[in-house]
């Protein structure tokens, strides 16, 4: 397929995109307005979740393409293009993520969507934020002005790294400087440990502390499983779709598929052992900074089952044991529509997942009564929008960048190893 034609269909599908994403937005901004005028943090978490969603797809695949250059990997050169284009979508992440950056600083109540952003928000059962001894000792970090900072620095991180791997590879297509490749790997050996960095700190300041309670030491690691493993499923569909129109016709081998298809089962079963071991921890410790997380995910205060329950016993069968038995049969990793298949699977279940880690947590009674109310499982229209809106964006951005490159890295030392790869 000639590159003006590539060119051509890659716009229309981004401006389509693009398009659709303004709506999602719009709508999701209005419901947004909404929560920010009665108060009600429900819209705000609802492009928390959109976003973490798209995020968690671009930091797994920043990651990918930096392990690939560590271990000076051949076999994925044609899928490590289309991870570069995806990682177009950061710039446009942060953008999006300033609306809930603005909250803690022209909200009433700073503390909306982070609680402990405001002293005066009220805890259920003791006091004030000020007037928790575990805030005080935590306020050090959890601050609006490190946060903000933080915040600032993580996505610098992630767009630094990713524009330079990204400048590098569409380099190489016009010049062949075999110094860009190298280039690449240096900053990769560097770049995995600072995004594994800002990674960790994101996933924490931006999910964890919801509920600044808690404590676990495996919740970077946590997120670290499930961004590589939304990456690869997205991976599959994305390489399967242009292979269809043409872009990889005869380039993406079955060989490419498998492989794929195998890290994906092996991070199903990582993601597992971490989500399992955190629990696991927490249960034996039974310490009450911990286990509450756990709890408000299973039971009301009176031990009455909540709807989450049903969520945690979903991503128990559905997020690990039906992909994990699927990856397992062979004929799911080199059957297209099977692949396919698993790997939506695991991305609906991913965004269950981030569902399940951001939207519980224990608000204040009614008249002050003993003890606290859970917030149940929902979904929303604002839900929808928000994914759909941000999505949008995503893939206008990565259409955007397809105009500036070949759909495969040609010139690339390692592009005939890949594209003989069998096997």
């Amino acid at each position: 397929m000639s590159s003006d034609t590539t060119n051509s269909r890659g716009m229309q599908v981004g401006l389509i995109a693009l398009v659709v994403g303004i709506v999602g937005i719009v709508i999701a901004l209005f419901g947004f307005k909404q929560g920010w005028d009665s108060g009600e943090v429900r819209p705000m978490m609802s492009w928390l979740i959109a976003l973490g969603f798209w995020l968690s797809i671009a930091i797994g695949m920043l990651f990918l393409v930096q392990i690939w250059y560590v271990f000076h990997a051949r076999w994925p050169t044609i899928i490590r293009r289309q991870c570069e284009h995806f990682m177009a979508a950061f710039p446009y992440l942060l953008v999006l993520f300033l609306p809930l950056l603005a909250i803690p600083f022209f909200h009433e109540n700073p503390g909306l969507l982070w609680k402990w952003m405001d002293g005066h928000n009220e805890l259920p059962g003791h006091g004030t934020v000020a007037e928790d001894p575990l805030y005080a000792w935590k306020s050090p970090f959890l601050n609006i002005p490190f946060f903000t900072i933080r915040a600032i620095g993580i996505f610098a991180v992630f767009i630094g790294v990713a524009t330079l791997l990204r400048k590098w590879s569409f380099d190489t297509d016009t010049t062949g400087n075999i110094n860009n490749t190298h280039n690449a790997r240096r900053l990769s050996s560097l770049g995995l440990f600072l995004t594994a960095i800002a990674m960790t700190l994101g996933s924490i300041d931006w999910f964890k502390s919801l509920e600044y309670h808690w404590f676990s030491t495996m919740y970077g690691v946590w997120f670290f499983s499930a961004c590589i493993r939304a990456a690869l499923a997205s991976i599959i569909i994305l390489t399967v779709i242009l292979a269809c129109k043409g872009y990889l016709k005869g380039i993406l081998k079955q060989a490419h598929r498998y492989d794929i298809a195998c890290m994906m089962l092996a991070f199903t079963v990582f993601w597992a052992y971490i989500s399992f071991s955190q629990y696991f921890l927490i249960y034996s410790a039974n310490i009450p900074e911990e286990t509450f997380w756990y709890n408000i995910r299973e039971k009301n205060f009176d031990g009455a089952l909540n709807s989450w329950w049903w969520v945690s016993m979903g991503l128990i069968f559905g997020h690990f044991l039906t992909p994990f038995l699927l990856l397992l049969w062979y004929k799911t990793k080199v059957v297209v529509w099977r692949t396919v298949g698993v790997s939506i699977w695991i991305l609906a279940f991913h965004l269950l997942d981030l569902y399940w880690n951001i939207i519980p947590g224990k608000l204040v009674a009614p008249d002050h009564a003993p003890g606290y109310i859970v917030r149940q499982f929902s979904i929303s229209i604002y839900d929808l929008a928000a994914l759909i809106g941000i999505g949008g964006i995503c893939i206008f951005a990565m259409c955007r960048s397809m105009k500036k490159a070949e759909p495969i890295p040609v010139r690339d030392p390692n592009i005939l190893t890949s594209i003989n790869y069998t096997e």
